[in-house]
């Protein structure tokens, strides 16, 4: 049976609440590893960093070619893990990619990324949550602002903020192509959520968020005082960024199709909880309950 713990973010409320300063670090102690001191530091003030060049182009194309063939997959037509867009019904995301291929269960393990999410975690880390993230040309839609860790905390027990992102883009990522952008600092900031969690939220948010999102004046309010980064540059590039950034992208129209391989690491001492703000836990493929550190590939 999961414990319970204090609820130091409070979300999902009845009227909107005023924004709360966040009470935990961004990096956490001095864990060394393969980010220097200047790059540590514009994470932290920041919420994210960007990564060039940790995989070649064999590698990048392997994992590529690996996403692609999960949507031909037979046996994942009817596979819950497959979310497809309201309108169009293509593929939007495909959940536990890492359970389904093994290039890229390798992925996960690697040291590259792995060593990377220790450091800013300050501990051992597990996979919270694994997905490969579509974005067609001409009909890609996007994903509204909002913060990760909000949805993670309401309805999955998360306790803390203490979790880190890395998306490593497997194809270019334009400015005109639904690529993702981010208002820099805002992780800084708890942002409540106005309305209470219906059961099995996730069968609707997973294609279009509409519990969980802040309130356009909290948004307005984050923007002006944060400004907004776009996340642009060619395939392969990693960008590693904080569970409570706040974050979204735009429908891609473009000819250009846009797709990511998203990570959530877990520190090993943050470990889930029954859900702050839902009447359930979401299935294990959203928010995962196997809390085994991972290993790198060359351990």
């Amino acid at each position: 049976m999961l414990t319970t713990t204090a609820d130091r973010y409070p979300t999902r409320v009845p009227v909107p609440k005023p924004s709360t300063p966040r009470t935990d670090p961004t990096v956490w102690g001095s864990q060394p590893g393969p980010l220097d001191r200047r790059t540590l530091i514009r994470h932290s003030t920041t919420g994210y960093s960007v990564h060039q060049n940790l995989f070649s182009a064999d590698e990048l194309s392997s994992y590529a070619a690996a996403a692609r063939g999960l949507i031909d997959k037979p046996l994942l037509r009817h596979d819950p893990r497959v979310i497809r867009e309201k309108s169009s019904l293509q593929v939007r995301s495909i959940f536990e990619p890492h359970k389904l291929d093994e290039s890229i269960a390798h992925l996960v393990r690697d040291p590259r990324l792995l060593d990377r999410a220790r450091q800013i975690l300050g501990s051992e880390v597990y996979v919270h949550q694994c997905r490969v993230n579509y974005m067609p040309g001409f009909t890609g839609q996007g994903f509204y602002w909002h913060s990760d860790f909000e949805t993670w905390h309401a309805e999955d027990g998360m306790p803390a903020p203490r979790a880190v992102s890395a998306s490593i883009a497997l194809t270019e990522n334009f400015p005109y192509n639904g690529s993702l952008m981010v208002m820099p600092g805002s992780h800084r900031t708890f942002v409540p959520c106005v309305g209470s969690t219906p059961a099995d939220n996730f069968r609707q948010s997973l294609r279009e968020q509409t519990i969980g999102v802040p309130y356009p004046g909290s948004i307005a309010a984050l923007a002006s005082e944060c400004g907004i980064d776009q996340f642009i540059g060619p395939a392969g590039s990693v960008l590693f960024f904080d569970s409570n950034l706040m974050h979204g992208s735009g429908n891609n129209i473009t000819p250009f199709p846009r797709s990511n391989i998203f990570i959530v690491f877990n520190s090993i001492e943050n470990l889930l909880v029954e859900p702050f703000a839902a009447p359930r836990p979401r299935p294990n493929f959203i928010a995962n309950r196997d809390f085994r550190p991972l290993t790198s590939i060359d351990s």
